[in-house]
């Protein structure tokens, strides 16, 4: 068999590029962006430089008329040679590539931060095809990212003002992702030293450990990046705290839009769109996601209090009288008390009962949705008015056209 037909670099056409390695089969890579149905995709590196490719093609184009070729390479002038030989082009690293049908067919989703099998590569195009998506480790949906390692929380000490009850709603919404949780608080420069340590041992009660920083004046930034160091992070947070702005410093080529705080609202403006990663020049890579103000909370309101590190610490070493306890007017509640955020809980908790309220509704043969069962397991969604949608069967629109030709008959009969 023709070592030609073993070459995943061999494209149609003659010879188009010369190989100094083989690449590794199969191609693997991550899912860095989606847009509608196309999916960016970096490939793993490929040894310790990359695999460099010899563009044979222009080598032939630029030989001048009686030189001779050796080993691939134009020896008929020494500027020809010195050009095809130093400056060696590489294969790319980005793809932008289309996912099978059969992927489609079973329902297999395509997310932000999958590994992924890539084939047929077209080197010159830049494109290729999504064949398999490997195991996730782990999987979001709202942020839609797979794979992620932590969640960065990003908030702003001022401009806008940090609203304690919207950092909590935040807060519990990490915890339900069962991430590795960091906080991180932008705009230090903006606040005195007083401040900065009455909002560190506030949160400290809470549970969490902030790291302070300004992008602005690039003050705790080398600490933060230790913590992205080797990780993927889902950068997350409401709008205008400076999350565009922080990525742009620790990826410097990013090139994010970022907009100042609405000066009537007090709140910022949404500047990023989509969901999309970006590599860390230490290691790591950095999910970017939209900004909104206030996050669904989805779990049952029996687990909400797994979600609030001080009453986990109150459970740990007492147990309420009823296992089912939620821990508002129950007797020997262990969890009741004056802590900071316990505010919080009981307005979190009314959310909670009134979405299981609602979920139960569903139950009914009468509800507007409908369960639907695949892969991914089971989900609701809307069911369509009867017969509104259905397309009317052909006797039906055949009476109709009947009766429209009776109609323009008897019509034409009374004009005359």
């Amino acid at each position: 068999m023709s070592t030609e037909l073993n070459d995943p670099l061999k494209t149609q056409g003659a010879n188009p590029v010369g190989i100094d390695s083989m690449l590794p089969l199969p191609l693997l890579g991550t899912v860095v962006a989606v847009q509608a149905n196309y999916y960016h995709v970096q490939l793993d590196a490929l040894g310790e430089s990359g695999v460099r490719l010899r563009r044979e093609r222009a080598a032939e184009q630029s030989q001048e008329p009686g030189g001779t070729r050796e080993s691939g390479v134009a020896s008929g002038s020494d500027s020809t040679q010195a050009t095809t030989s130093n400056q060696p082009s590489i294969v790319p690293l980005m793809l932008l590539c289309t996912r099978r049908s059969r992927l489609k067919k079973m329902g297999q989703r395509v997310m932000v931060g999958d590994r992924v099998e890539v084939e047929e590569p077209d080197w010159d195009g830049g494109r290729g095809a999504i064949a398999q998506v490997l195991p996730r480790r782990t999987e979001l949906d709202r942020p839609p990212v797979a794979n992620a390692d932590q969640l960065l929380l990003v908030f702003a000490l001022v401009e806008p003002t940090l609203d304690p009850h919207q950092l909590s709603h935040f807060l519990i919404k990490a915890e339900t992702t069962h991430l590795q949780i960091g906080l991180c608080l932008n705009k230090r420069d903006l606040v005195t030293v007083e401040e900065r340590d009455q909002w560190r041992d506030r949160l400290q009660q809470w549970g969490y450990a902030p790291v302070f920083i300004s992008v602005h004046k690039a003050m705790g930034m080398a600490d933060l990046a230790k913590r992205l160091d080797d990780r993927v992070t889902i950068v997350s947070g409401p709008s205008g705290v400076g999350k565009s702005s922080l990525i742009n410093w620790l990826v410097p080529n990013s090139g994010l839009r970022v907009a100042s705080v609405s000066g009537k609202l007090g709140r910022g403006r949404h500047t990023t769109r989509h969901v999309e990663l970006f590599e860390l020049p230490t290691g790591g890579l950095l999910a970017d996601t939209p900004g909104f103000n206030q996050p669904d909370l989805d779990c049952a309101p029996e687990d909400l209090a797994n979600y609030f590190p001080e009453a986990q610490a109150r459970l740990a070493v007492a147990r309420c009288q009823f296992s089912d306890c939620l821990h508002r007017e129950e007797p020997n509640c262990v969890v009741r008390g004056d802590w900071e955020r316990y505010a919080h809980y009981l307005n979190f908790l009314e959310e909670a009962i009134a979405r299981q309220e609602a979920l139960n509704k569903l139950g009914d043969s009468e509800a507007t949705m409908k369960r639907k069962s695949d892969r991914d397991g089971e989900q609701y969604e809307p069911k369509l008015e009867p017969k509104k949608y259905r397309r009317p069967s052909r006797r039906v629109q055949q009476q109709t056209l009947q009766g429209m030709r009776y109609d323009l008959k008897d019509a034409s009969l009374d004009g005359d």
